[in-house]
């Protein structure tokens, strides 16, 4: 042997000695297992006792000591810092208490598909490479499909949330429509001004941020309205311009408004326009057959964005698109390159989800969703959604009860609502109002501004939310009230622009 390929074999081995601290034994893996589960079974049941909301965030600053370049560190220092400066600052996403925004889970469940996930480490981009990952991810589509109603020609695929699923959707509604750079400014979008921030958005990454935007106007209920729609439609074309897409929501962030699905759809039909709905937030009340009618259109939809991670409790990072025609994805999305050429010789079972979306790396996410619903059954998942919805309307005609103004009647689980002082602006009380509750951090509610109001958000959407914490709200908002020199008992129930009591 040349002593030149000896001492590279020493060099080698060396390496191999150091790396190897990054495949543990046994021992050391049940070690590490240990600790992290027991740290889990102490978060979880100290949940109850813990705040919903933590308003000193200092702490998130530690992490910064000690660096990777420090060396090696015991696994109980790095979780106990975890926990001090990651979960106690903030929110904590997985409290009875997060009643802000639209909240979502972190089933149990998925967390131990995701833990098998990383450990396999399947890749699920490819079908060529991770047939059975596809293969989940394509059952687990499929599922979502005949819960929306969407036929067998549909197509989707699993995304990180509802940014990256809408965005996969807008580019596959551009190339449908054969819109050019040429065509973007003439190119008109039609939107209420509920709908989430994130379409917008995914319109300017699509490299349309030339295109027109037309707000179409709402009811007193915060809805659509289809007339609206219509004219701005018709006076477009007068205008010799290209209608092009019309966006509905099936759930806004604010208040929770599910858009007339059916009557858009059928201007959209009419008008040839491309129908796209976000049911993010409301999608999975579809699984109610009572809570269909509110839902009725959306099955006509061109294209669809659902996530489990808000209305079916799974872990950030769960979002689906539906594509009605599946040509439509493949064409936008579709790729080639000469070192996967191995995968696309071998394909014959279908399309690789890397070929319907931006992501060609992807996490095995379907595990997250397929396990929980194969181990519980749909059963409990209608359960919770019927809860959550009762809750609601329970925190809507109580919350009135207590003498605050009170938005429209929830199509789903956010009710918004504002005090009005007897003096004094009633934004800026109310600004004083969510603030002390934050403080208070017991439940973690949220605000919008609603045609200029300043109003408070209650979201129940959390799996772990239940009448207890609806009461506690209740209570918390009460000694709110009363901390700022006011008395709620004795003032009568009053309405919202809008909305009534009940």
């Amino acid at each position: 042997m040349h002593p030149n390929s000896s001492r590279e074999r020493s060099r080698i081995l060396e390496l191999e000695k150091m790396a190897r601290a990054l495949d543990p034994d046994a021992t050391e893996r049940d070690r590490l297992m240990r600790a992290a589960h027991g740290y889990a079974q102490r978060l979880l049941t100290e949940l109850p006792e813990r705040p919903a909301y933590n308003h000193d965030k200092s702490a998130a600053a530690e992490l910064r000591q000690p660096q990777a370049d420090d060396g090696p560190q015991p696994i109980g220092q790095l979780i106990e810092r975890f926990d001090e400066s990651v979960v106690r600052p903030g929110l904590l996403p997985s409290h009875a208490g997060h009643l802000a925004y639209i909240p979502g889970g972190g089933l149990y469940a998925s967390s131990l598909a995701d833990y098998l996930a990383a450990v396999t480490n399947e890749y699920a981009g490819v079908r060529f490479v991770g047939p059975g990952s596809v293969e989940m991810e394509d059952l687990v589509l499929d599922w979502m499909a005949g819960v929306v109603g969407f036929p067998a020609s549909a197509d989707g695929n699993l995304a990180s949330g509802g940014s990256i699923a809408s965005l996969t959707a807008i580019v596959a509604a551009r190339e449908a429509a054969g819109l050019r750079a040429r065509d973007f400014d003439r190119a008109v979008v039609y939107a209420t001004p509920h709908i989430h921030q994130c379409l917008p958005k995914a319109i300017r990454v699509a490299g349309m941020g030339e295109t027109a935007r037309r707000d179409i106007a709402v009811d007193e209920n915060l809805r659509l309205c289809p007339r609206s729609l219509s004219e701005l439609v018709a006076a477009d074309r007068a205008q010799g311009l290209l209608p092009w897409l019309v966006l509905g929501s099936a759930g806004t962030a604010d208040t929770g408004a599910i858009d007339p699905l059916d009557r858009i759809a059928d201007i959209a039909e009419r008008e040839r326009l491309w129908f796209h709905v976000d049911a993010a937030y409301g999608g999975f009340f579809t699984l109610l057959p009572e809570f269909r009618p509110a839902l009725a259109g959306m099955e006509r939809a061109d294209s669809i964005v659902l996530d489990p991670h808000k209305s079916m409790f799974l872990p950030y990072g769960t979002g689906a698109v539906l594509v009605r025609n599946r040509d439509a994805l493949q064409d936008a999305h579709a790729y080639y390159a000469s070192y996967l050429q191995d995968t696309v010789e071998s394909e014959g079972g279908g399309r690789s989800p890397a070929a319907v979306s931006p992501e060609l790396t992807k996490h095995f996410r379907a595990l997250r969703v397929w396990l929980p619903l194969l181990l519980h059954g749909e059963e409990p998942f209608r359960a919770c959604l019927r809860e959550k919805l009762e809750l609601a309307r329970y925190f809507h005609r109580e919350i009135g009860k207590l003498g605050f103004e009170v938005g429209p009647e929830p199509d789903l689980t956010v009710v918004t609502f504002r005090w009005v002082p007897d003096s004094g602006s009633a934004n800026a009380f109310n600004q004083a109002l969510v603030e002390e509750t934050h403080r208070d951090g017991r439940v973690f509610m949220s605000s919008t501004t609603v045609d200029g109001r300043f109003m408070l958000r209650m979201a129940a959407l959390a799996f772990r939310t239940h009448l207890d914490t609806i009461d506690l709200a209740l209570e918390v908002l009460r000694q709110a009230l009363e901390r700022l020199g006011v008395h709620p008992e004795g003032r009568r129930p009053t309405a919202a622009a809008g909305g009534r009591s009940r």
